[in-house]
């Protein structure tokens, strides 16, 4: 999908592919005529920025590299495989000055930015909210971290993302279940309220399901991803990154953030023993 959106352009160019196995960098590179490096360092001499479509302990080690070489970086979420990983990230990130964006891909949504819009002029008293597909049944993305972590660290990020922007800053959250299965969050918010949110990639469905109610004095709010095509969401992403490494200015969705959601992930884990 990275590879695929960069090499798309116009304001971006796939300048290279680097993998811990040069097979598989080789055959991501191929479909667009891109260079495959022989080295992280020699990718990192070769570009402007760096995309990372890895696991969450191999982006902690390479991506402070990276930063110090000067590297704008697009980060996968989670930053790292625990709190303390994801730190060195964003300390990296804030001690050399590059630019960073998450690819939390339903924030670059038309539908989810309408969503947030209208969230923000709405009092929240409660929120109920789910992230379920089949992923980790089997298939691409049934990998070894994912099955290892769960859902928390897999999809905790995308919906913790969606509480937190749509109804107020996450203050806490408690985890009741197991994310290799099922599991509940349950957040209590710095504005009061609460809400509840269900996450499993080991549940058979026709199709992932992501959807937020809001619930308080005001019409119930829904946003439900059921309709809508997650192909919108690269153009968008391509086209911040790119501008926020011409202008220096970032998006928000920077690793800080990405610390930020980390931190709540981290408090989930410690309550489900």
């Amino acid at each position: 999908m990275h590879a695929r959106m960069l090499a798309a352009g116009p304001e971006t160019v796939l300048a290279g592919v680097w993998a811990r196995r040069p097979e598989a960098a080789a055959e991501v590179a191929a479909p667009y005529g891109a260079p495959v490096a022989g080295s992280f360092e020699e990718l990192l001499d070769t570009c402007e920025a760096i995309a990372f479509a890895v696991p969450p302990a191999v982006q902690a080690a390479l991506a402070p590299r990276a930063a110090a070489a000067g590297r704008a970086l697009l980060l996968e979420k989670p930053l790292g495989a625990d709190l303390d990983t994801a730190h060195a990230v964003a300390d990296a990130v804030a001690e050399h000055g590059v630019i960073s964006q998450l690819v939390l891909t339903k924030r670059y949504h038309p539908v989810t930015r309408a969503f947030f819009a209208e969230a923000a002029g709405h009092q929240v008293t409660g929120a109920r909210s789910c992230y379920l597909h089949g992923a980790f049944l089997g298939g691409e993305f049934a990998t070894s971290w994912r099955l290892e972590h769960g859902a928390l660290l897999d999809l905790g990020p995308h919906l913790l993302d969606i509480l937190d922007t749509a109804v107020a800053p996450i203050a806490s959250v408690r985890a009741t279940g197991d994310p290799r299965r099922w599991v509940e969050l349950t957040c209590e918010h710095e504005n009061g309220a609460v809400s509840q949110a269900s996450l499993s990639g080991s549940v058979r469905l026709p199709r992932a399901r992501t959807r937020v109610e809001l619930f308080g004095p005001d019409e119930e709010l829904v946003y439900d991803t059921a309709g809508i095509d997650h192909e919108e969401c690269w153009p968008v992403l391509r086209r911040e990154f790119a501008t926020a490494i011409r202008t220096g200015v970032g998006t928000g969705i920077d690793a800080a953030h990405g610390l930020s959601l980390q931190r709540l992930l981290d408090m989930a884990a410690r309550t489900t023993g």
